[in-house]
C-alpha cells in the first residue's frame, strides 16, 4: 500500500509540474516534502534506490566520455578558478551564519559544487550532452566529484586506500568489456550487462574508500566507443529514469525547516546568482562566447546534491548544529527547483539578454568560433551522425562540393582526421544563423536528431532568406506536416524510406533471378 502511495504522489506532482512547463522532477521534489509533511513513512529501500538511479546515471555518462576532454584549458581555469573562489565566499558566509569554523569551511567548500545529476539530467533530456557546452559542464562536474573525494574523506574522518588507484586501471579492460557487450546480443542481456557494471563498478570503489558514482562513472568509460554503445544507452535509459525519481524524492525526506531555518535557506539561495555570473565570467575569460558560457553557466547554477552527504558528515562528528540539515536540504532542493526551468529556457532566455552579454566576449582561436565561410561548398549537410555522414558522402560521390556542420567536438575531430570538410556549429544558436555564409549553398539537409531542433534549423533559413532546397527527416507523421509548413521541401521517414528501398531491392533481385 505504501509503495503504491509514494508512486502515485510521485507521479501526480510530475504531472502538475510538466502542465505548468516545468521538469517532472521538480514534481517529485514536491512530492517528497509533502509526503514528509504529512507524517507517511518512507519506503525502506528508498534511499538505496535512489543511489542506483545515481550510478546508473553516471555509468550512462561514462558511455560517450572522452576522458581528454578533461585537460581542457577551460575545464581546468574555469573549474578550479571557479571553486576556489566560490568555496571562499560560501565559507565566509558560513562563519557570518555559523561561528563553527571548521563545520562552514567544510560545507563552504561542498556548496561551490554544483548538481551532477539536475545538469546531465538536464543536458541529456535537451539533447545537448554531447555538444561543446554539455561536454565543458560534462567535464566540469567529473573534475568537481573527484575534487568532492578528497574533501567528504576530510569531513567524515575517512581516507581512500591506497587500492583506490586500482580504479584508474579499469578502463584497461575494455577488451574484455567489450566482448561481453559483442556477446550481449538481446536488448535483456545488454541492460543486465549495463547494470551489472554499473553496480559492480559502485561495489567496488566503495570497498576502496571512494565514492559508488566514480566506480560506476569509470565503468562506464571502459565501455565507451563500442558499436552498440548508443543502444546500450538507450536501453538504459528508462530504468535510470524510474530510477532517479526517488533520489529526488528523498531530498523531502529531512526534517521540514523552521521559519528561521527557511530565511538561512533562502540566503543561500540569494547567493546561486553569484556563482552564475563568477561562472559566466571564467567561461569568456578561456575564449568562450557568450552564448555557450550562458547556457554552460546556468547548467552549472545549482547546489550539489554532494552537501547533503556532507552536511550529515560534519553534523555527526558535531562540527554544525544539527539545524544546518534542514538548512542545506531546503537550500539545495530549492536551486534544483529554480535551475530546472531556467535549464529548460536557457536559449531563449539567451536570445532574449544577447546584444547585452555578446558584449562581453573577446576574440580567441577557441573551437567555439562561428564559421566565416564554407568556401566552395554548395550543399551543407547539418548534423553528422549516420544519417548525416551518409549524405556527405552521397553528395560526395556524386562530385559534388559539400560541408558538413555538428555541435559536437568529438565528432568534429573524427569526421575531419578521415578527410571529411566538417565545421562546428549548433542550430539553437541565434547567433550560428545571422552570420551563416549561405550565398554560394544550393540546399541544405539537416539530420539532427530532434524534432525541435529541425523546426528551429528551417524557420531560420527561411528567416535569412534562403531560397534553395531543404531536406529533412521525420519520424511521425505529425512532424512531417509541421516541417512542410515551416518550408521543407523533402521529409523522408528513415525507416519508411528502409522498407521501400528493402522491397524495391528485392523485387529487382527476384525480376534478375527470373530473366531467360
Amino acid at each position: 500500500m505504501m509503495e503504491v502511495l509514494w508512486i502515485s504522489t510521485a507521479y501526480l506532482a510530475g504531472l502538475v509540474a510538466s502542465r505548468l512547463f516545468l521538469p517532472p522532477l521538480v514534481g517529485y521534489l514536491v512530492a517528497g516534502y509533502i509526503l514528509h509533511g504529512l507524517g507517511i513513512v518512507a519506503l525502506p529501500d528508498l534511499g538505496h534506490l535512489a543511489d542506483i538511479g545515481i550510478q546508473l546515471l553516471l555509468f550512462s555518462v561514462g558511455l560517450k566520455l572522452k576522458p581528454s576532454s578533461l585537460i581542457r584549458r577551460e575545464v581546468l581555469s574555469v573549474g578550479g578558478l571557479h571553486l576556489f573562489l566560490m568555496a571562499l565566499i560560501s565559507a565566509l558566509v558560513f562563519f557570518w551564519l555559523d561561528k563553527r569554523v571548521t563545520g562552514g569551511l567544510v560545507l563552504g567548500v561542498s556548496l561551490a559544487f554544483s548538481s551532477t545529476v539536475l545538469a546531465i539530467k538536464v543536458l541529456e533530456d535537451s539533447g545537448e550532452l554531447s555538444s561543446l557546452h554539455g561536454r565543458d559542464v560534462l567535464s566540469i562536474l567529473i573534475l568537481q566529484d573527484i575534487i568532492a573525494i578528497a574533501l567528504l574523506a576530510f569531513a567524515d574522518g575517512k581516507q581512500p586506500t591506497l587500492w583506490a588507484l586500482a580504479l584508474f586501471l579499469l578502463p584497461l579492460l575494455r577488451p574484455l568489456a567489450h566482448r561481453m557487450l559483442s556477446a550481449s546480443r538481446s536488448s535483456e542481456l545488454m541492460m543486465l550487462l549495463g547494470v551489472s557494471l554499473a553496480l559492480a563498478g559502485g561495489v567496488l570503489a566503495e570497498s576502496v574508500g571512494i565514492a559508488a558514482d566514480i566506480g560506476a562513472l569509470l565503468t562506464g568509460v571502459m565501455l565507451a566507443s563500442h558499436p552498440k554503445i548508443n543502444e546500450l544507452a538507450d536501453r538504459l535509459w528508462g530504468l535510470k529514469e524510474l530510477f532517479l525519481v526517488a533520489f529526488f524524492l528523498q531530498i523531502g525526506l529531512t526534517d521540514l525547516p523552521s521559519r528561521e531555518q527557511a530565511l538561512n535557506a533562502l540566503e543561500l539561495l540569494a547567493l546561486l546568482p553569484l556563482q552564475g555570473v563568477l561562472f559566466f565570467g571564467l567561461f569568456l575569460l578561456a575564449g568562450l562566447r557568450a552564448r555557450t558560457a550562458f547556457i554552460s553557466s546556468l547548467a552549472l547554477m545549482t547546489y550539489s546534491e554532494f552537501a547533503l552527504i556532507t552536511t550529515g558528515a560534519v553534523v555527526k562528528a558535531k562540527l554544525l548544529a544539527v539545524e544546518w540539515q534542514s538548512i542545506i536540504s531546503l537550500a539545495v532542493a530549492g536551486s534544483l527547483a529554480v535551475a530546472a526551468p531556467l535549464n529548460r529556457f536557457s536559449h531563449r532566455l539567451f536570445s532574449w539578454a544577447e546584444p547585452v552579454l555578446v558584449r562581453f566576449e573577446k576574440k580567441s582561436g577557441h573551437p567555439d568560433r562561428l564559421p566565416e565561410s564554407f568556401g566552395v561548398a554548395e550543399w551543407l549537410v547539418i548534423g553528422m551522425g549516420r544519417t548525416g555522414v551518409a549524405t556527405y558522402r552521397a553528395l560526395s560521390e556524386q562530385d559534388q562540393r559539400v560541408v558538413g556542420l555538428d555541435a559536437d567536438p568529438t565528432v568534429l575531430e573524427s569526421l575531419r582526421s578521415s578527410g571529411k570538410r566538417v565545421v562546428y556549429g549548433d542550430v539553437e544558436d541565434s547567433e550560428l544563423w545571422s552570420g551563416l555564409p549561405l550565398e554560394r549553398v544550393k540546399g541544405v539537409v539537416i539530420t539532427v536528431p530532434t524534432f525541435e531542433a529541425r523546426c528551429i534549423a528551417i524557420s531560420q533559413l527561411k528567416k535569412r532568406g534562403f531560397n534553395g532546397q531543404i531536406g529533412t527527416i521525420c519520424y511521425h507523421a505529425d512532424e512531417e506536416v509541421k516541417l512542410k509548413n515551416l518550408g521543407a521541401n523533402f521529409v523522408i521517414h528513415p525507416l519508411v524510406e528502409a522498407g521501400n528501398q528493402l522491397a524495391k531491392q528485392m523485387l529487382t533481385d527476384e525480376a534478375q533471378d527470373n530473366l531467360p
